[in-house]
């Protein structure tokens, strides 16, 4: 009796002990999950849930205090998203909101504020795959409904190999930005690296003896080893040899013309953006210039070879690149 009673006792700490845990876990439930998270996708998922708060009409913030989410519901989540269809939001706009509430809905049920029940609902609340998205954008257009609304683009650009040259002409070799650009080119337009890959990259990531680059994917946790040739492989090293960059591998060019410092994502999506006016184009972006690769590359590669290239987690982008290979038109 005496050992029954001593279980009993200790099986009563130990739930008073994991009731403390779990409070003490749900207040900082939302502040773990945000350090782990890149300064970008802070950025965006705060306008997201800032859009989320304004539409339910809360005076909160959605994404550090579990308590707001107090009363949130499928229902809500679900009139959100048929509001921004009617209200002419991109579809990627739409399902990009979606994924963040979904995701902090999930942190307020572990922080005890949403019902277990009731975030499986919220979970169930479904985005807009590519062809129910070219159905919903055919009936908003037959209704004269925007189709654009936000930042999230529709579609992405495509570079013809004479807009690519055009492009590529401009980087004087002669001058420290323009060895810097074709550096660049070469990483978005050839490697197809992600516009936070290729900000990320560091001066000793690259050897010039061996023509071996190194990038960590910082979005799938991989590393990828590129073996440089012809002209990639000539900008890097006319890059290194005469402007010998030191800590981040991708210099910030100044007004008095030195390459100083690093350069930000933003700052290369800016530089990109001016490339695309030299060729009418006035919103390209770093990711339509991994687009470009992708579709290129896409004509000489399997689906391993594609996915093992740009760093895809899954085969599943890599296979819907070759099979666009019956339907792309480059213009």
């Amino acid at each position: 009796m005496e050992n029954i009673a001593l279980v009993t006792k200790q099986d009563g700490e130990l739930m008073a002990i994991g009731q403390i845990a779990n409070g003490r876990a749900a207040a900082g439930v939302f502040a773990d999950y945000r350090s782990r998270k890149a300064v970008n996708t802070l950025r965006r998922q705060d306008t997201e849930l800032l859009n989320f708060a304004r539409y339910l009409s809360l005076d909160a913030d959605l994404g550090s205090d579990p308590a707001a989410w107090r009363g949130v519901t499928w229902g809500l989540v679900d009139a959100f998203a048929k509001q921004a269809i009617l209200d002419g939001w991109a579809l990627g706009t739409v399902n990009n909101h979606l994924s963040t509430i979904k995701a902090y809905a999930k942190l307020a049920a572990k922080a005890g504020i949403v019902e277990v029940g009731e975030l499986a609902l919220i979970r169930s609340v479904q985005g807009y795959g590519h062809k129910e998205g070219q159905r919903v954008d055919e009936k908003r257009k037959a209704a004269n409904i925007p189709t654009r609304k936000g930042a999230k683009k529709v579609g992405f650009h495509v570079l013809s190999d004479a807009q690519a040259a055009t492009i590529r002409a401009t980087c004087n070799p002669t001058t420290p930005q323009g060895r810097r650009d074709a550096v660049l080119l070469a990483l978005l337009l050839d490697l197809g690296l992600r516009v936070s890959e290729a900000a990320g990259l560091r001066a000793d990531d690259f050897d010039p003896a061996s023509g071996v680059l190194t990038v960590y994917r910082t979005k799938t946790g991989t590393t990828t080893r590129f073996t440089l040739c012809n002209g990639k492989l000539a900008a890097l090293r006319t890059y290194y040899e005469n402007d010998n960059p030191t800590g981040q591998l991708l210099q910030g060019s100044r007004k008095s013309g030195v390459l100083e410092g690093g350069i930000s994502e933003r700052a290369i999506a800016a530089r990109v953006r001016s490339f695309g006016l030299l060729v009418g184009i006035a919103d390209l972006s770093p990711h339509d210039l991994r687009h470009t690769a992708a579709t290129r590359l896409a004509a000489r590669m399997n689906t391993r070879e594609l996915q093992d290239f740009f760093g895809w987690n899954s085969p599943a982008m890599a296979s819907r690149y070759i099979e666009a290979q019956t339907s792309i038109v480059v213009e």
